[in-house]
């Protein structure tokens, strides 16, 4: 399967290309390896992009929302998406019997991914939140697709196709609503993709060089995806409450092990790389968290320097495997822009992308750096500008934080 053919065909030819669909032999790590989990980075990197690199501006305003913030939402964002694409497909195949259709799990789980394409190609939109109303036409686009594609591959009655995809988005809407509740819980307090030398990979060209996705392990995490399918469905039979929950978490576990390389670097180790005095600015204070989104390892240090009128904070972050979309995230947004009152620049270095930020009048500078591995290096201060701060940053161990290793998964 080509994937921009079939990205253009599903689009422009939906009727004829739903036909084809039906027919193909896959299962679901195919399905997510080669085509859900590249085009489900578009929202989510664009996403970042917009909000925390870009921003917005509302009433003279400019807003912006936190670069770990950010990062960390795009992260979650994406697996959230994947689980969500999943958990469709099973509501799709536990209708089908209700509006005269055929119950078949990897049927379902096809309707349910090549029907969100209009919606992840459409957050391409994201990169500029003043056309984020496009995205969302883009989105509805995708209710056709939906609709088009049941009474095909579920083998419903068309005369019931519109009831069919009416109780679909509905569960769907109920779902996003439930996913935007996790991933809210999921962001972070305060201010190599896949793992494998010789396995086979997936690469995304972005201006800063490749990014490769290593698809090992993936054929595995696509089985346990399946017997989580199973469980959902048993559970959903039992109606306990309790059993939904536990199997909806095994197949939040499942997908983010289909993404995520590795363990997060452990904090403590974050922690070493934090130095005691920064240019004469003693340490203040200090935070550690180990922590884990939807499956998704996570780990963070930070330390507030200070003295008199001059606060800095360095903050470390890593998001495991998946701090490789934080290097192609950083990658697409290069550029640079200046106005009366300040300046940022966004360009790659020596393997690394930096990203600065500053006030012209010297009240307050930023600048952060994703390292070869995926961690995000932050440090912010007030009352100095850019060049003391990078100053600042040139004490943090950088090569010895490129050079951690993570853990393989448990």
């Amino acid at each position: 399967m080509n994937l921009i053919e079939r990205v253009k065909n599903i689009l422009l030819q939906p009727k004829e290309t739903w036909v084809v669909i039906e027919s193909e032999t896959t299962d679901t790590a195919t399905l997510y390896t080669q085509y859900a989990m590249i085009l489900a980075a578009i929202p989510a990197v664009c996403g970042f992009i917009g909000l925390s690199l870009i921003g917005f501006s509302a009433f003279g305003v400019s807003v912006r929302i936190p670069f770990v913030s950010g990062l960390v939402n795009m992260v979650v964002s994406y697996v959230l998406s994947l689980v969500g694409v999943f958990v469709l497909g099973l509501i799709i195949n536990a209708l089908a019997p209700t509006f005269g259709g055929q119950k078949n799990a990897i049927q379902a789980l096809k309707v349910a991914v090549y029907a969100s394409t209009a919606a992840m190609v459409g957050g391409v939109f994201s990169l500029l939140p003043a056309l984020s109303m496009l995205g969302l036409l883009a989105a509805l686009y995708s209710i056709y697709l939906l609709y088009t594609g049941l009474p095909v591959l579920m083998r419903s009655a068309p005369e019931k196709s519109v009831g069919y995809t009416v109780v679909v988005i509905i569960a769907a809407i109920v779902m996003g609503v439930i996913i935007g509740a996790i991933s809210s819980v999921f962001m972070p307090r305060g201010a190599g993709m896949l793992g494998g030398a010789d396995a086979p990979a997936i690469t995304m060209n972005t201006p800063g060089g490749n990014v490769s996705i290593n698809t090992a392990g993936l054929e595995a995490a696509g089985k346990k995806m399946e017997e989580a399918a199973r469980q959902m469905e048993q559970a959903q039979k039992s109606q306990d409450p309790a059993a939904v929950a536990a199997a909806a978490g095994a197949a939040a576990t499942a997908a983010a092990g289909a993404l995520g390389g590795g363990q997060a670097i452990a904090a403590q180790s974050l922690k070493a790389a934090l130095p005691e005095a920064l240019a004469g600015l003693p340490r203040t204070a200090f935070e550690v968290q180990d922590g884990a989104a939807l499956g998704l390892p996570t780990s963070q240090a930070s330390a507030q320097y200070g003295s008199d009128d001059k606060q800095v904070r360095v903050e470390i972050l890593d998001v495991g495997g998946l701090g490789q979309m934080a290097v192609m995230a950083m990658g697409l947004g290069q550029g640079e822009k200046e106005d009366q009152t300040s300046a940022e620049k966004t360009w790659q270095e020596g393997g690394r992308t930096l990203h600065q930020r500053y006030a012209k009048d010297g009240s307050h500078a930023e600048f952060k750096t994703v390292l070869k591995n995926g961690l995000v290096v932050s440090i912010e201060g007030d009352n100095m500008g850019i060049k003391e701060l990078r100053g600042f940053i040139s004490q943090v161990d950088l090569n010895g934080l490129e050079g951690l290793a993570r853990k393989g998964k448990s």
